[in-house]
């Protein structure tokens, strides 16, 4: 069974594990300051280093093994219990990644790195550090990293949710050297011609939620809509002045997923509790709230009753917590996707409620 395992996930195993022995060996430093032959992914080196580490590496092949035995365990249990797992997959890999390492030529990374532009989270934007793709090169391949990439998490989950989907119209990059993310410039990416391509290798509609929040374009809207996929609502960026963002519920079409917060968000409590005395006024006018209501309540509710055709609360917003269990705050480090959910914190209290909602709102 291990053999087989070895031989079926063959064309990312070899490079992880190694990546990872190797790692071990240079005490963790990143792969550029390795020697300059292994850092370069040369053949002669590679073979080297693999036979110098064949035991370690070994190691690291037997964990992925046990852990992707387990986890198909699982995926099989919760499915038989009728529980679809959605996984995500992100936009960008990581700069001292296996994938970047052992893939270099399909990155156009030796000026640029990934970011966001300044928006309402980060006032210099958000400087990510990844390496951005040459998509050029990959459509060259046939996106055959791209297909890999996406088969292996369609096998993995039943839904994938694409972070960032935006990116496949157009991405952002900035200098490397760059020390925040003000000064850069977006950069058009592959579009529907890269889903089209893994729809044909899959056989089918592709079991994709499109993450589709940031700055959105019509380019953007356009993607979407020839792709056929679910776009994502959040309820906690409808309530602006303006009084008419797409993310008002009465705005949904169904094609959609309607999440009350994100794990980018503040929790439902915590937002409300931070908006000016305008803002709150037009939540209270809108969704009927109440003094005695938590926000976390009020927008369930909203949530559960929309068009949406699937409704997620972050189990924060299901506890009624406030801004002390918040997930993660985006362009910051440290202190960040700390929150757990402790033992029988979870109750038979939040189920019904939950049960209740699914059979009032047709969600059972």
């Amino acid at each position: 069974e291990y053999i087989s395992f070895k031989e079926k996930e063959a064309f990312w195993l070899n490079d992880y594990a190694l990546f990872t022995a190797i790692k071990a060996y240079y005490k963790d430093k990143p792969f550029w300051e390795w020697d300059k032959d292994i850092a370069g992914y040369r053949q002669a080196a590679l073979i080297k280093y693999a036979k110098m580490l064949s035991d370690e590496t070994e190691f690291y092949k037997f964990v992925q093994y046990i852990f992707f035995k387990q986890w198909r365990n699982l995926k099989e249990y919760a499915n038989s219990i009728g529980i679809l797992i959605i996984g995500d997959i992100p936009f960008y890999c990581a700069k001292d990644s296996a994938e970047y390492w052992a893939n270099y030529e399909l990155f156009n990374s030796d000026k640029r790195i990934a970011g966001c532009p300044p928006d309402v989270f980060a006032s210099e934007g958000q400087l990510w550090g990844n390496p951005v793709y040459d998509f050029d090169k990959m459509q060259k391949s046939g996106y055959r990293w791209w297909i890999r990439r996406f088969m292996q998490a369609f096998e993995m989950y039943n839904y994938v949710r694409v972070d960032h989907f935006r990116g496949f119209e157009a991405y952002y990059s900035v200098d490397k050297d760059a020390q925040n993310a003000v000064n850069g410039y977006w950069t058009k990416g592959p579009g529907k011609q890269i889903f089209d391509v893994v729809s044909n290798i899959y056989g089918g509609k592709l079991p994709i939620i499109a993450e589709d929040l940031g700055l959105l374009t019509s380019e953007v809207f356009e993607l979407l809509a020839a792709c056929g996929y679910p776009g994502t609502k959040v309820l906690q960026f409808a309530f602006d002045s303006s009084k008419n963002s797409i993310y008002l519920p009465h705005r949904y079409e169904r094609n959609c997923v309607v999440y009350t917060g994100t794990h980018d968000n503040n929790t439902s409590n915590g937002w409300f509790d931070s908006l000016s005395r305008e803002d709150k006024k037009f939540v209270n006018e809108y969704t009927g709230k109440t003094k005695e209501q938590s926000m976390s309540e009020v927008f369930m509710r909203i949530a559960y009753s929309s068009v949406a055709d699937l409704a997620i609360i972050p189990m924060q917003d299901v506890l009624g917590l406030d801004e002390n269990a918040r997930m993660n705050i985006p362009g910051t480090v440290g202190k960040n996707w700390r929150w757990r959910l402790r033992p029988n914190e979870f109750s038979a209290k939040h189920i019904k409620r939950l049960k209740l909602f699914a059979e009032n709102f047709g969600r059972m």
